[in-house]
């Protein structure tokens, strides 16, 4: 492009000096620099709130004696009971709603069209009550494709919200950049040119062009009254078919921190859609909250902020365990650093970054990652999976005072996911080791951990081992640029 420029110059009788490459440089370097911000209402960091009843919810896969995977699901069937139980108010937010599949189809559950009957019979029962799905355009391949699930919906009432990513921080902002000047002016519309990336059926090559933007509302979310009262579900799993065995976890809560969470999804509608109406008020529909337990609702960048803040607390005679399906942001990864320098006791247990609903992956970033970590003495372990993924973002960190502190959702430790680009949703849940929300989540990751009851659940570091220099250039490489998909 610059060679072109020069020639333009020449040819023009404009002079060229020597700085011009230079000066004309300046605009695309500035354009790969992410200086927008994240909208109003977003990146937020809610007060600790007191909640009644908080639950765990686990989902797990795990390798019999006979070689064979087996599947344990709840959190969808709490999801499906919540929707049945709602009488005014129903409200979800879910990244991926879709039947798409990979190159090997996942035959665990029809997540997306179960998830959309149940709306559609909800809808039917109580048409005056207000039902709002709220999701990413991933879902219809940004335009390309019709969605069934979502023309389902609308098609019985229910109010759907895709969301107008366009106004979030670049993710990937050197490409996003060129993007925005070359193809975003065109919109898109279904076409056939290239396949579907996701699954079947054909979309344009501007679905592609947009896909590789790399951005998305990644929440995990639902809020529904339930005996009078509102109770919320935070969660990184996802209703969709490809993704039905995927090891997952989930929070359920009540309390005033409700409001606050549906504060977070009013600000996705309204980023969405300048002129949608404000949500109902519901505020006489929410429990007033005991003394176990306190949650905070965290979105985007500011669970960043938690993270690290439980990590620098952590020392002698502490313990850190984590689960998650992508780890590569370095502050959080130097916190991890730090924290078992200071004496704190750390065990992460990863996935192995090998499977794609079918395909085949390099193992970018969790297993360089977990080379660093192994070489300070940190104990890693890998989800052992077959076909399926470690989703479940989890983070347990026990003080020696007795006080536990949980951050889960829909976020992985990644610049992505941590540095206000997706829309992420996570709780900060604080209680003591005796309670029974934090005794279950510690349970889950124990089982994982110790592959209880004969289990094959996870397999031992060695078994994925793998600090080439290539690997750590490539991750470190697409951590920093954004040129990646985690």
């Amino acid at each position: 492009m610059l060679l072109l420029l020069r020639h333009s110059f020449r040819s023009s009788g404009t002079r060229y000096v020597p700085y011009t490459p230079l000066l004309l440089s300046i605009p695309l370097l500035l354009g790969c620099l992410n200086l927008t911000q994240m909208p109003t209402g977003l990146s937020y960091a809610g007060p600790l709130r007191p909640a009644d009843e908080v639950h765990f919810y686990g989902d797990l896969t795990y390798v019999n004696d006979d070689g064979h995977r087996q599947t344990e699901q709840h959190i969808f069937d709490e999801v499906f009971r919540m929707i049945g139980a709602a009488e005014h108010f129903l409200l979800l937010d879910m990244f991926l709603y879709n039947d798409f599949q990979g190159a090997i189809p996942e035959t665990t559950r029809a997540l997306s069209s179960e998830l959309t009957q149940r709306l559609v019979t909800k809808k039917t029962e109580r048409p005056g009550m207000p039902v709002i799905v709220i999701t990413d355009p991933v879902n219809n391949v940004y335009g390309g494709l019709r969605s069934r699930q979502l023309d389902a919906l609308r098609d019985a009432g229910v109010e759907v919200v895709v969301t107008n990513l366009d106004r979030l921080p670049d993710s990937n902002p050197c490409y996003s950049l060129f993007w925005r000047i070359l193809a975003k002016p065109f919109g898109n519309s279904p076409g056939g040119l290239l396949p579907n990336p996701f699954g079947e059926g054909r979309v344009s090559i501007r679905s592609w062009a947009r896909l590789l933007n790399f951005k998305a509302n990644h929440r995990k979310t639902l809020v529904a009254d339930e005996a009078g009262y509102l109770s919320a579900l935070v969660t990184s799993a996802n209703p969709h078919d490809g993704s039905s065995a995927h090891r997952n976890t989930a929070m359920k809560f009540d309390g005033p921190a409700v409001l606050d969470l549906l504060n977070t999804e009013y600000a996705v509608i309204s980023l969405s859609d300048p002129l949608a109406p404000p949500l109902p008020s519901l505020i006489d529909m929410v429990r007033g909250g005991g003394s176990t337990y306190e949650v905070s609702i965290l979105t985007e960048g500011k669970i960043k902020d938690a993270v690290m803040a439980a990590l620098t607390e952590a020392g002698p005679g502490d313990h850190v365990d984590l689960v998650m399906f992508y780890l590569s942001d370095r502050e959080v990864i130097a916190a991890l650093k730090d924290a078992h320098r200071r004496g704190a006791t750390l065990r992460v247990l990863l996935d192995p970054n090998k499977d794609a609903f079918g395909w085949e992956k390099g193992g970018v970033p969790n297993r360089p990652v977990a080379h660093e970590l192994v070489k300070r003495g940190i104990a890693v372990r890998w989800c052992a999976t077959q076909g399926e993924q470690c989703h479940a973002k989890t983070l347990i960190v026990r003080l020696h005072t007795g006080e536990v502190r949980v951050i889960t959702g829909s976020a992985n430790f990644t610049r992505r996911n941590l540095n206000d680009l997706n829309l992420e949703t996570d709780i900060l849940l604080k209680a003591d080791r005796d309670a029974r929300a934090i005794v279950s989540t510690q349970s889950y990751f124990d089982r994982m951990w110790h592959n209880e009851a004969g289990r094959r659940y996870s397999a031992p570091y060695e078994d994925f081992a793998n600090g080439s220099l290539f690997k750590r250039i490539a991750y470190r490489f697409q951590e920093a640029t954004g040129m990646s998909s985690f």
